[in-house]
């Protein structure tokens, strides 16, 4: 019971820091010129981009001493990883196989410097399409947002449990009982697909799911953070040479980053107002919809006797979405094996000569992370890291 006290005083404290403009103790030097000062963010307009949208936002990475123009945003993930390769953007998110895929199918050299959120991302049908469980996806067309995704994924996993065969085929094409058809669709043009009946369903990251939820009254079949509890969907990636030539300037983006984490988990109505439309414009949606985004999650609409039933897994204690920097060792060695299984478009072969072990050495540069989470006042201020263990974890799915 002492100990419950004593944390919860800590948090308090912690918290007070955060919203009182605590930066870290490295400065950037007094020689650094503009451009080594400037970050400059590319983003999908999208929740798991809530971390960057809100260091920028609240002036966290102005207290860390950096310049930092507006974020740009995208349409599509194939144009942020373009743009970020070509220098437009020296930090931005990505979803966690597209950094995979990079390095080791393509050779770029990027890194992956934290976790962006975990969570935030559901199946989303038709109200009329008939699914309420993953056998009745046979037959069906479903949107996935990349095929280097956790959504494509965590899918293919789920219809494979079933029986069901995920196949790439041109929409026209008739499809057999037990097949369903994936293809790519940018998130912002899903709910206009499921409205216009091009596609039964779609998985994808907030806040295209609570808004076909309100504007087209569609159904959420499944959170995926229901099935895989706490996953990884987008990180923050950097490249190599930003990393090696300037340690101190990538220190203090991850300060900051995962001190805006910290403060949406507290903050999540004030978030949810400063992001949309009525804000600051740097998403295009409403505050209802960015409030239902990140915080609707109750039984009463999602749980037992709801057809489909959204939340399965109430015992997990997670939220709709929510923001954990750490990268933990754990989830790449699960996306990795997976995707070797995961159909894409295109050869994926290149997946069967990674070793789990060493992608994780290789790929992600955790020591930024893990001292701004010291900086910012210990592991207390993220509930989702277990302090008795707060390096490892063990994953967590469950599709029934």
């Amino acid at each position: 019971m002492t100990h419950k006290i004593s944390r919860r005083k800590f948090v308090k404290q912690s918290t007070g820091l955060i919203a009182t403009g605590f930066t870290s103790q490295i400065y950037i030097p007094e020689g650094f010129s503009q451009s080594q000062r400037t970050l400059k963010i590319g983003y999908l307009p999208i929740t798991d981009a809530a971390p960057l949208l809100i260091a920028y936002a609240k002036n966290f990475f102005q207290d860390e001493g950096l310049i930092v123009p507006r974020p740009k945003l995208v349409r599509t993930w194939s144009i942020l990883a373009e743009s970020f390769m070509a220098n437009r953007f020296n930090i931005t998110h990505l979803l966690f196989p597209i950094p995979i895929w990079m390095r080791y199918k393509n050779k770029m050299p990027v890194k992956v410097l934290a976790w962006d959120h975990t969570n935030g991302s559901a199946i989303t049908v038709r109200a009329d399409s008939g699914i309420n469980n993953f056998s009745d996806f046979g037959g069906k067309q479903i949107a996935v947002p990349y095929w280097y995704s956790m959504h494509n994924m965590i899918l293919q996993m789920g219809l494979r449990t079933v029986g069901l065969t995920p196949v790439i085929k041109p929409q026209s094409q008739a499809l057999k009982p037990n097949e369903v058809n994936l293809f790519i669709l940018p998130p912002p043009e899903m709910p206009n697909a499921l409205f216009g009946r091009k596609i039964d369903g779609f998985i994808v990251a907030e806040p295209f799911n609570a808004l076909s939820e309100i504007k087209l009254k569609a159904k959420i079949f499944r959170f995926v953070g229901d099935i895989w509890k706490n996953h990884p969907c987008c990180v923050v990636v950097a490249k190599d040479k930003l990393i090696k030539e300037s340690p101190v300037f990538t220190g203090k983006v991850t300060n900051a980053i995962v001190r805006a984490q910290s403060w949406l988990n507290e903050n999540r109505t004030e978030a949810a107002r400063v992001l949309s439309s009525q804000g600051l414009r740097l998403l295009p949606q409403n505050e209802t919809v960015l409030k239902r985004a990140l915080s609707a999650y109750d039984l009463n609409t999602y749980g037992p006797g709801q057809r489909p039933q959204a939340i399965r897994h109430p015992d997990w204690g997670i939220n709709r979405i929510d923001f954990q920097p750490y990268p933990y060792p754990s989830a790449t060695n699960l996306i990795i094996e997976n995707m070797k299984k995961t159909r894409v478009e295109g050869s994926n072969s290149f997946l069967n000569q990674l070793d789990s072990q060493f992608v994780i050495k290789d790929l992600v540069e955790d020591r930024f992370v893990k001292e701004a989470i010291k900086n910012l006042g210990g592991f207390d201020l993220f509930p989702l890291i277990d302090i008795n263990k707060p390096w490892s974890r063990e994953e967590m799915i469950a599709f029934n």
